[in-house]
C-alpha cells in the first residue's frame, strides 16, 4: 500500500484536512499526519490518529520508535507529501530550509513528489516571500493546488481559500500517476482566448478561460519538460515554472510563438485563437445610433499552421479543434491542412465538458489513430494527451533514426 504524509499547518481550513485524510485513505494510501503546533489550536493529534490509525507528530523530537529519528524515516518511506493547508509560515519555513517543527523537518528532508495547497488571506498570499517561496517549491518539483477566491476568515475577499479535497486529492493522483516521459524535451504551449479589438472598450473574443492551456503546462512540467506558455488574456495566474508570454491579439500570440518555435520539441497549441479581426479599430469608443452598424472583419493568420512551417524538422505539433459534436473527419481534415502531427478535439455541444468547465474529454487525432480519454478533469486529460504524444514523438524519432541508418548503408 502506498504511504502518504499529510502535513497541516495552521490555517482555520485546517479542520478540512479531516475529511481530505479520509478521502486518501479511500483511494489507496496509508496516510499519516504531521501537524505544526498553530494547527493544534484547531485539531489535534488524536483526532487524527483515531482517524488513520497511524501515529501523528507535532514536535521535531517526537519518536515513535524510540531511538529512530522519525522526520528522517517519514520523509524516506512516503510515496508522496501532501501539505494542505499550508500557510505562508510553513511554506517559507520549508523554501528557506527552517526545520523547526516536526512537518517542516520531514518536508526538507523529503525528496520525493509533493502536492501542495495554500490557505491564507488574499494579501499574505500575494506578498513577493510567499510567491518566492512557492516558486522555489515548485522549482523543487512540487505541484501547486492554487487556492479559491472566496471570503476568507478575515472578512476579505479574494484568492487564498483552500482548493476543494477533490481538487487536492485529484492532483496528487494525477502527479502519482504522471511518467517522466517528458524529460530534457521544451514544450511550448499556447492557451486562452484572444482579443481582436473593435474600439478602445470593445472586443472580439470567445469563452475560453485557459484552464486546458495552463492544465498542459503543468502536465507538460511535471513529467520533466522545459515549458514555454504563451497566453491571452484569462483570470488564471501565471505558471510560475514556465516562461509565460502575455498576449492579446492572434498576432501578438503568433509573434510571441515563434520566439519560442526555434527551441521547441512539442508544440500543444490548444489556444482558442480568434478567426477574424476588425479591419478597422476605432480609437475611443463607438457611439451608439438608430442605424445598423456593419462590421468589417479580416482574417487572422492561423497560428499552430505557421508555427507548423518553423518548427524544428523533429518536433511534434498538437493542433486543438473546438467541434460542436465529435467532428472527427474535419479534425483529420484539419490535420493535413495545418501540417500538424495530431489534433485534440473537444466536443464544445457538450455542456459538462470543455470550455469554462474543470473537465474535458479529449479525442485524439493522428493520421494512424484516434483515442478517447474519458471524462476526466482536463489536469487527468492533459497528462493522458501528453502521454500519448510523447510516445507519438518517439515513434517519429524512432522512424527518422532508422532512415538515417537506411541511408548510411546505402540500401
Amino acid at each position: 500500500m502506498p504511504k502518504l504524509v499529510l502535513g497541516v499547518s495552521g490555517s482555520i481550513s485546517c479542520y478540512r484536512a479531516c475529511d481530505l485524510a479520509r478521502d486518501f485513505m479511500r483511494a489507496g494510501y496509508e496516510v499519516r499526519v504531521a501537524l505544526t503546533d498553530s494547527a493544534q489550536k484547531f485539531v489535534s493529534p488524536v483526532l487524527f490518529e483515531t482517524l488513520t490509525g497511524q501515529a501523528c507528530l507535532v514536535d521535531v523530537f517526537d519518536e515513535p520508535e524510540r531511538g529512530r529519528m522519525a522526520h528522517i524515516d517519514w520523509a524516506r518511506q512516503a510515496d508522496v507529501l501532501v501539505l494542505a493547508p499550508a500557510t505562508a509560515s510553513l511554506l517559507n519555513r520549508v523554501a528557506a530550509g527552517i526545520g523547526d517543527d516536526m512537518l517542516a523537518a520531514i518536508a526538507i528532508a523529503y525528496e520525493g513528489r509533493i502536492v501542495v495547497a495554500p490557505a491564507m488571506n488574499p494579501s499574505m498570499l500575494a506578498s513577493e516571500p510567499t510567491q518566492e517561496a512557492l516558486r522555489l517549491l515548485e522549482a523543487r518539483g512540487a505541484v501547486i493546488v492554487e487556492g479559491q477566491e472566496g471570503d476568507v476568515a478575515s472578512g476579505e475577499l479574494g484568492q487564498g481559500k483552500l482548493a476543494p479535497n477533490a481538487q487536492i486529492v485529484e492532483a496528487t493522483l494525477a502527479l502519482a500517476r504522471a511518467s517522466r516521459s517528458l524529460a530534457g524535451l521544451r514544450v511550448l504551449v499556447t492557451s486562452g482566448p484572444t482579443r481582436e479589438p473593435i474600439d478602445d472598450v470593445r472586443f472580439l473574443s470567445n469563452r475560453s478561460s485557459g484552464k486546458m492551456g495552463v492544465a498542459i503546462a503543468k502536465a507538460a512540467w511535471t513529467m520533466g519538460a522545459e515549458v514555454a506558455f504563451v497566453t491571452g488574456p484569462t483570470a488564471l495566474p501565471d505558471p510560475r515554472y514556465a516562461k509565460v508570454h502575455r498576449v492579446q491579439t492572434a498576432d501578438e500570440m503568433l509573434r510571441a510563438a515563434l520566439s519560442e518555435i526555434g527551441n521547441a520539441d512539442l508544440v500543444v497549441a490548444a489556444a482558442a485563437v480568434a478567426d477574424y479581426r476588425p479591419a478597422q479599430r476605432v480609437e475611443g469608443k463607438l457611439r451608439r445610433g438608430d442605424e445598423p452598424m456593419a462590421l468589417e472583419l479580416l482574417p487572422n493568420p492561423d497560428v499552430i499552421a505557421n508555427l507548423a512551417q518553423r518548427a524544428l524538422p523533429q518536433a511534434t505539433l498538437c493542433a486543438f479543434a473546438a467541434e460542436p459534436g465529435e467532428g472527427l473527419e474535419e479534425a483529420r481534415a484539419k490535420l493535413r491542412r495545418k501540417g500538424v502531427h495530431a489534433i485534440a478535439v473537444n466536443d464544445v455541444s457538450r455542456a459538462d465538458i470543455g470550455l469554462e468547465s474543470d473537465e474535458n474529454d479529449l479525442a485524439l487525432v493522428t493520421e494512424a489513430s484516434e483515442a478517447r480519454s474519458g471524462k476526466m478533469s482536463k489536469l487527468r486529460c492533459a497528462l493522458w494527451l501528453l502521454e500519448n504524444l510523447a510516445a507519438l514523438h518517439r515513434e517519429r524519432g524512432a522512424g527518422a533514426s532508422l532512415a538515417e541508418k537506411v541511408g548510411e548503408a546505402g540500401v
